[in-house]
């Protein structure tokens, strides 16, 4: 009984050399290319961005749920305002970083818009949004939830839930009223703490 041979394959099942081209494949190639040339060497070195470590998903997902239930509506106290604008800064962080985010010293890199949704729609979305931000390693958000001029009495809801959320979250370093051109009192800018 004879063996049967493997396409690219030799007999003693080694890979055998890929198939040469015949003269005219050669000539069709050379003409198809023209008279392109390799580029020279230029000494540089390509960077390699190190890959992000891998996010336990389900983990987070499992536990997503409890940390949305766990967000209260409660507006501690420790929430200031001056001159009409909420801000917040985690005790022990130091106070020009507040002053900071107040004049845009981190680039926004991402947003949630949370107008229009009831305010258990919007918890979720918010805790949502931030496990992803925090996943990604971002470090400043913004949080678009309106000026209340739709809700009833036109008082900000929203706005002072998501004040209060976000102080509950040992994530949150600090936040305050974006500045007008990023939405006013209608979205809070926040400084996450950096992933490690």
């Amino acid at each position: 009984m004879t063996e049967q041979k493997k396409p690219g394959e030799c007999k003693d099942g080694g890979k055998s050399a890929p198939p040469s081209l015949s003269e005219e494949d050669t000539s069709l190639f050379r003409a198809a290319i023209g008279d392109a040339r390799p580029l020279p060497d230029s000494g540089k070195t390509l960077f390699t961005p190190q890959r992000p470590r891998p996010a336990p998903r389900q983990s987070r997902l499992h536990d997503q749920p409890a940390l949305t239930d766990s967000l209260s509506d409660h507006i501690p106290l420790a929430l200031s305002e001056t001159d009409g604008e909420f801000s917040f800064l985690r005790p022990g962080m130091a106070l020009p970083t507040l002053k900071k985010l107040r004049r845009g010293h981190w680039n926004i890199q991402a947003e949630i818009d949370l107008h229009g949704m009831t305010s258990d729609e919007a918890r979720a979305s918010f805790s949502e949004f931030l496990e992803e931000s925090k996943s990604l390693g971002l470090r400043c958000v913004r949080i678009i939830h309106g000026k209340g001029f739709g809700s009833r009495n036109q008082e900000p809801v929203l706005k002072l839930k998501v004040a209060s959320w976000l102080m509950q979250r040992d994530d949150t370093l600090a936040f305050c009223q974006a500045r007008p051109i990023e939405g006013g009192s209608g979205a809070t800018i926040v400084l996450l703490r950096k992933a490690f």
